[in-house]
């Protein structure tokens, strides 16, 4: 499912225009952005939680050269499913 089919089955389901759904969308993915960007946990009960987890240095293999480097360390978005969303 891609973005515009997500639109179009909030829409059917909140019975409301896909323009409107369409703005709920992307307000509702701007607010998590914005708040996992500031280092927040955003828990959403029964569907998931997104979270920051920070990545520590490690080391890897250039592939073209097989020379060994460092990968630096960075924060990376991680996402636990929720029971209801679980399989």
């Amino acid at each position: 499912m891609n973005k515009t089919e997500l639109v179009a089955k909030i829409a059917e389901g909140a019975g409301m225009s896909k323009v409107d759904a369409k703005k709920a969308l992307e307000a509702t993915l701007d607010a998590i952005t914005a708040a996992v960007k500031a280092g927040d946990k955003v828990a959403l009960v029964g569907f998931g939680t997104f979270s920051v987890k920070e990545q520590g240095e490690r080391k890897g293999i250039n592939p073209a050269t097989k020379a060994a480097i460092t990968i630096p360390a960075k924060k990376v978005v991680k996402f636990k499913a929720g029971s209801e969303l679980a399989l």
